[in-house]
């Protein structure tokens, strides 16, 4: 099937919108490392359910070194680093603006993906990309005094925001680099199912590693009694447990499926949609208002992401 990476990247867009509309509300009730905590937790417990019911096993049998090393590395950089900066910028500006700034993952992952696999896009993608990106620009720059470019935002929620677009973009390439290992690591006499369920089986390494390092980032603060308080805020549990099932779950696992069918440039660049995406729901469901470039924004962002059918 063609284009089967960039419609998978589309589906995680969506995905991805979804989580941070309930990570948003989880955060600002329970707190960003709580609701990781939750996230990471849950989540190897889902995939565990996933990977026995499809083989068998609840366990990502068949990862070798390599794969384990590279796939802990990037759930160290894409989920502890990562989502900790992400999360903690919702509650600081909220997941509309807080998501502007995965923008800056596509670039990071294309450079990234240059320095560690070789990695090269053709100009055509570059000029989508760039189109896409503009788009997205577009609906969250402003102009200050003198006509300045900048961002009308806190500086601790920009720091964050540049943090969260970092470890997204550094963590896919990373993935990618492990979920390949974990692939060539497969014995020809196991099942092709496994192969099927293999970047579920990669997230749940990822997911591991990532509730292990929050849990001893915690710890070093003494915060793990904030775990206690969980229990008291059912509305806050349900959204963590939401944005689990469409974040690290099925989001992050089909993120993966994406970079195997895909340059990962192109890959990241459309998972960046979510910014756009997000854009309604969260002017609905917080009553804010729609300026006329955000729709433009929105405009030119598709037509970047036509381009990538048809060039």
């Amino acid at each position: 099937m063609n284009h089967i990476g960039e419609i998978i990247s589309l589906v995680v867009a969506v995905s991805w919108t979804i989580t941070a509309l309930f990570a948003n509300e989880a955060s600002r009730r329970l707190g960003a490392m709580t609701v990781n905590v939750i996230r990471m937790v849950f989540a190897t417990l889902f995939l565990a359910i996933m990977l026995w019911i499809a083989t068998g096993t609840p366990f990502p049998i068949y990862a070798d070194g390599k794969a384990w090393f590279y796939l802990a590395l990037s759930g160290l950089v894409g989920y502890v680093f990562g989502d900790f900066c992400l999360f903690n910028s919702y509650v600081v500006i909220g997941a509309r603006i807080g998501q502007l700034f995965m923008t800056l993952a596509p670039p990071i992952s294309a450079i990234t993906s240059w320095i560690l696999l070789g990695e090269m896009m053709s100009w055509k993608s570059w000029i989508a990309m760039i189109v896409t990106i503009s788009g997205i620009a577009l609906s969250i720059l402003s102009k200050g005094e003198k006509s300045k470019i900048r961002f009308n935002l806190p500086i601790k929620g920009v720091l964050l925001g540049i943090g969260a677009g970092l470890g997204q973009g550094v963590g896919l390439v990373l993935s990618k680099i492990g979920i390949e290992h974990y692939a060539q690591a497969i014995p020809d006499n196991a099942s092709e199912s496994f192969s099927q369920i293999l970047p579920f089986a990669s997230t749940m390494i990822r997911s591991i590693v990532g509730a292990i390092g929050f849990i001893c980032w915690m710890a070093l603060q003494k915060d793990l009694k904030k775990l206690k308080d969980i229990s008291k805020d059912r509305k806050g549990f349900n959204a963590s447990i939401f944005a689990t099932l469409f974040g690290p779950v099925i989001g992050v696992s089909l993120s993966l499926a994406a970079v195997r069918y895909t340059n990962t440039g192109i890959a990241s660049t459309l998972m960046a949609l979510t910014p756009v995406l997000i854009i309604l729901p969260y002017t609905l469901i917080y009553k804010q208002k729609v300026k006329s470039k955000e729709i433009l924004g929105v405009a030119i962002s598709m037509i970047g992401v036509a381009l990538f059918f048809m060039l």
